[in-house]
């Protein structure tokens, strides 16, 4: 497996947001591009005051038509069923055959929630608490099969052993659950857990649920402090650090080349906009942005938000990418066939098998 010089694998993933895309085709050649570029994983935005097709339906449609890449929809935790939000999830990882993820995020606006009339909107912290009993319920629903509970016994009659499920039995602060699932342990066990926890209220549920924590900083040393805090409160919370994949988030616009970029733009790094940081300049200099940051132990990757998606998408695979395989800094084929192989995560225990029934 290839790495930078820090002895790290680099991990690299990429945006396919297209916003005047209504269609599945579009998502399905980028999605294939990004996956000829090894990448780890795409991901595609969603929110109930955002126009388009829904995130995980056409993820969904993309995991057909794709092999090895990792696909991660956003998924709301606000105004939703928890139960039903971790059943659509398991489904996508058994579609993809375990290259699911599922991008937490809440839905804050008042105009989200009049859509759906049961609730006002609430402040970030009390949505995030709220999508951290979330994830805690769909790990526990994941969990609530046994790996060997099918059984599909034709002779006898029995599709499941009933000592092998679990009930859930969970209360949080706005819901309940008590399962078991509706469908089958995941092939990943847990599908990777996604966080953007670039925004304080969000860190809490990244260092304690996430696999893959996104941030986004125009500075390595800013992204190494958050990474560090991170991983400090992952440890306190009884994780292993080493669980967590800590990601910057850079919106790139590669239109104009090498020469766009400002002195030192691309060593130094990208610049502060209202929307994030955002590098502007050409796939060299993309390419050794890359390597300083992670050969400082900034992150452990970068997820890329392209500005123009079909023509950034193309030069960050074809240029950037290309360049870090041919120096040897990144991977040219995919070791194993899930999301978890390809960021280097186990797959989780069974917590109610491990425990004989009681997490």
């Amino acid at each position: 497996m290839t790495s930078t010089h820090s002895g790290r694998r680099l991990h690299l993933a990429t945006a396919l947001d297209q916003p005047a895309v209504r269609t599945a085709g579009p998502y399905v050649d980028a999605a294939r591009l990004a996956e000829r570029g090894a990448l780890d994983f795409v991901t595609l935005g969603d929110g109930f005051g955002r126009p388009g097709p829904e995130a995980l339906a056409v993820l969904s449609r993309v995991a057909p038509d794709t092999a090895r890449i990792g696909l991660v929809p956003t998924v709301t935790t606000t105004h939703t069923e928890p139960f039903h939000v971790q059943a659509a999830v398991a489904t996508l990882d058994w579609v993809s055959r375990g290259r699911a993820g599922w991008r937490i995020d809440v839905s804050t606006t008042e105009g989200e929630a009049r859509l759906f009339g049961r609730r006002r909107a609430a402040p970030a912290d009390a949505l995030w608490r709220e999508a951290g009993e979330v994830a805690d319920a769909a790990a526990r629903l994941w969990d609530s099969w046994e790996d060997d509970a099918e059984i599909r016994d034709a002779a006898t009659g029995r599709f499941v052993d009933r000592d092998k499920l679990h009930h859930v039995d969970f209360s949080g602060a706005s819901f309940s659950v008590r399962g078991p699932s509706i469908v089958p342990r995941p092939p990943q066990g847990h599908p990777v857990r996604v966080v953007d926890a670039t925004e304080r209220p969000a860190r809490a549920v990244a260092a304690r649920h996430a696999d893959v924590a996104l941030v986004r900083a125009a500075h390595p040393g800013e992204a190494a402090a958050v990474r560090a805090e991170l991983r400090a409160s992952a440890a306190a919370h009884g994780r292993d650090p080493e669980g967590l994949r800590v990601l910057a988030s850079l919106e790139v616009d590669l239109g104009d080349g090498e020469g766009a970029a400002a002195p030192g733009h691309g060593g130094g790094g990208p610049r502060p906009t209202p929307r994030g940081p955002r590098y502007r300049g050409g796939p060299v200099d993309l390419a050794q942005l890359v390597i300083a940051w992670h050969r400082e132990g900034a992150v452990d990757g970068f997820h890329f938000r392209p500005a123009e998606p079909h023509r950034d998408l193309e030069r960050l695979v074809n240029g950037t990418v290309a360049l870090l395989q041919h120096r040897g800094l990144f991977r040219t084929f995919y070791p194993g066939a899930t999301l978890r192989d390809h960021l280097g995560l186990a797959r989780p225990a069974n917590q109610y098998a491990a425990t004989g029934g009681t997490p």
